[in-house]
């Protein structure tokens, strides 16, 4: 018997009143309970029992030791429970990340009806846009918008978004619509990040010659942020052209506030996953939001992609 064993071995023995009656609660022997109650004196260098062939007692120290044992067993049993339900029912805490708007737009609406069907659950989303290690951070879901590398991480693809580049009709009708990816460099760029690379939008060659070579573009920047939602608040208010996710773009789109530019010069779409660490099980709580979440996320995904127009 180990020490957790040989404690439920002393607080049986206590509690039924000898060494045979706890080996039968037990399922163990009266000599393995006898041997077990005699390793844990041993290790404590101090007795527990005095023993007669009549009773036995409760040294001083005893009565001690038989408390603390019983708060051992009684968190360690609390414990136990708690994983076992969390293994068959939705219940804990349930931590998962997104890239900032993709989960502010989408993962954040399904998380709040996923606890309101599951009151058990609490759950904490970190809104990041940078890739997190999930492991060594804690997180047990994430949501991936990119080309995964070969990992033994365990993916649900949820569908593909588009880097798309649009504008407002104010601003095309004051400034004219490019036909070609070369010709933004005679436009005002809105630019969504800050990287050193941000000025550079790369394209497919599309399906005139003439533009084949030229899969990058090298801008003038009118206007340089690093929010996703700023340049589309900005482009729709007709300041320029920008370039960002379809998903981010779709609502706007669809509105008729912002007009999709240069589709058959698109790049390959990039494919969005749910991604989970390796070698875990599931708890109840994971299995649970991965059935909830995924066709509801799917479907966004796929009324964003309607909003925004098929691929020319």
């Amino acid at each position: 018997m180990d020490r957790l064993d040989a404690m439920r071995a002393f607080v049986a023995t206590v509690d039924h009143g000898s060494l045979a009656a706890a080996g039968r609660r037990l399922g163990h022997s009266a000599a393995s309970v006898t041997r077990a109650v005699a390793l844990l004196e041993a290790r404590l260098g101090m007795q527990l029992l005095h023993r007669n062939t009549r009773a036995l007692h409760l040294t001083p120290f005893g009565d001690t030791y038989l408390a603390t044992c019983r708060n051992v067993l009684d968190t360690l049993d609390t414990a136990e429970r708690g994983a076992e339900a969390e293994q068959t029912k939705p219940t804990g805490l349930l931590t998962l990340t997104a890239p900032l708007m993709f989960g502010t737009l989408h993962v954040r609406p399904v998380l709040d009806a996923f606890l309101d069907a599951n009151p058990a659950v609490q759950a904490r989303l970190l809104l990041l846009d940078r890739v997190v290690h999930l492991v060594e951070e804690g997180i047990e879901l994430a949501v991936r918008l990119a080309h995964l590398p070969d990992s033994e991480l365990l993916a649900i693809r949820l569908g593909e978004v588009r880097r798309v580049v649009c504008a407002a009709p104010t601003y095309l009708a004051r400034h004219g619509t490019p036909s070609s990816p070369a010709e933004l460099r005679e436009h005002a760029c809105i630019v969504e990040n800050n990287a050193a690379d941000a000025d550079t939008w790369r394209f497919a060659p599309g399906s005139d010659r003439a533009e084949r070579p030229a899969l990058s573009v090298q801008l003038r920047p009118r206007l340089m942020l690093n929010s996703a939602a700023a340049a589309i608040d900005s482009a729709i208010a007709g300041h320029g052209i920008t370039r960002v996710m379809s998903y981010q773009a779709a609502t706007a789109v669809a509105a008729g506030h912002l007009i999709v530019l240069l589709q058959r010069h698109e790049v390959p779409p990039l494919p969005v996953h749910l991604v989970q660490p390796p070698g875990r099980t599931a708890t109840a709580k994971l299995r649970a939001f991965l059935d909830f979440a995924a066709p509801r996320l799917r479907s966004n995904l796929l009324q964003a992609s309607r909003d925004i127009g098929e691929t020319r």
